[in-house]
């Protein structure tokens, strides 16, 4: 009888997100209008001097051959040109940098590149789940941390390696996080990088939304603290700051043995993305950027529509410093269900689609993940929907407790 059961299969849960993603296909089949957000994917087009970079580059035949695995130099220049406008880190771009097929394929092939069997890595619960999930394919086990960049998470990373057998090899970072949009400073990682140095445990961080921030201090990178570069690896994407989530670009940046690792581990994987992408990703980072700014406004002007119009509505949403994403605790009244049952609710009652937070970890489902995908009119429509939602629940509820009075 052949295998059906294959083991780095079987080390995966069910994906959370399935069962909603299919209530929201059977609705839409059924031509209701479902308010979709859920997953954090921009609707808006990609700035149009990067797509006529592509344009131009695809009409060269010269393009149309295999890529490098690693990624085109002038991409690579263009990289470490940005680390060091932006950073005042300089990067070799021999050496120290790598073009991933977005940030997450990234994360699970370095994964896959330094990960013995056993193994343990720190990750964040609640966190994205390719930064533990990446290490669970590779063979590796997962130990949680809290997701806020503060004493809890230094006082986890002390006791996990006191606790842990063997040692762990690595710590996930991402901040500003997905989903939870928490933003480290550069004190917190400073303490991170000489706990890592001292223990001989990697730093991989994860920075896909260092552009997408609200206030007068942009996110910095791990790789400003003095020696992170000992033991530190950085992921960054153009699929948000740029708009351009399809086209499967990101990077990594920092120590150079993992950058050598992830090189040699894509070498036998993939021959790099189509080279006219690459090309126009160069653009996107060398050319203007007043499209940057212009895309993390509108993520602001949506953030704070929803804010407002969803408290009107009777469900207080915190304020998101930063990202794309609000990490929003279930209503009260709907708590003992779980994020996963009220996201259903939600979407069979008030027509709104969004992410239950157990999907992000077991310590996220007191939360759902609101993403900002859609128009401040079409957020505000999902508030008024909300609203009456709120309040026929509210009436059910009313009158369960009347029946059991007079009972």
């Amino acid at each position: 009888m052949l295998q059906t059961e294959f083991y780095r299969v079987k080390r995966l849960p069910p994906y959370v997100f399935a069962e909603v993603n299919a209530m929201k296909a059977r609705a839409r089949a059924a031509g209701e209008d479902i308010i979709d957000l859920g997953m954090g994917n921009p609707d808006q087009p990609t700035p149009q001097h990067i797509v006529d970079k592509l344009a131009e580059a695809a009409a060269n035949p010269r393009a149309h051959r295999y890529s490098a695995s690693r990624g085109i130099p002038g991409l690579r220049r263009a990289l470490a040109a940005y680390y060091e406008r932006r950073f005042n880190v300089e990067l070799d771009p021999e050496t120290e940098t790598i073009v991933t097929l977005g940030s997450k394929e990234g994360l699970a092939n370095l994964a896959q590149a330094i990960t013995s069997p056993g193994d343990i890595v720190l990750a964040p619960n609640p966190s994205y789940p390719i930064h533990a999930f990446g290490f669970i394919i590779a063979g590796g086990s997962v130990r949680h941390v809290p997701c806020e960049p503060d004493h809890t998470f230094l006082e986890a990373l002390e006791r996990g390696v006191r606790h842990s057998v063997p040692k762990p090899i690595a710590v996930l970072l991402n901040y500003p996080s997905n989903p939870t949009a928490y933003v480290a400073d550069l004190d917190f990682y400073g303490q991170v990088v000489d706990f890592c140095r001292h223990h001989g445990i990697y730093i991989l961080s994860d920075l896909a939304y260092s552009e997408i921030y609200f206030n007068d201090q942009p996110p910095p990178s791990v790789l400003q603290v003095p020696g992170a570069r000992d033991v530190a690896v950085e992921f960054t994407s153009l699929s948000k700051s740029y708009n351009m989530p399809g086209w499967r670009i990101g990077f990594a940046a920092g120590n150079r043995h993992l950058i050598g690792a992830l090189t040699r581990i894509k070498s036998y994987l993939d021959y790099g993305a189509f080279t006219p992408v690459q090309v126009a990703a160069t653009a996107a980072l060398n050319g203007p950027q007043e499209c940057v700014g212009e895309i993390r406004q509108m993520y602001k002007d949506r953030r704070d529509a929803m804010v407002e119009a969803f408290d009107q509505a009777g469900w207080t949403v915190p304020s998101p410093p930063a990202t794309m994403f609000a990490w929003v605790p279930v209503p009260p009244a709907f708590a003992h269900m779980g994020s996963l049952e009220f996201s259903k609710l939600l979407l069979q009652e008030a027509k709104v689609a969004v992410s239950p937070g157990v999907g992000f970890g077991e310590h996220g489902d007191q939360h759902v993940r609101i993403a900002l995908v859609e128009n401040r009119q079409r957020i505000r429509q999902a508030a008024r929907n909300i609203k009456t939602f709120l309040s026929n629940y509210d009436t059910l509820l009313e009158q369960s407790e009347r029946k059991r009075a007079e009972v």
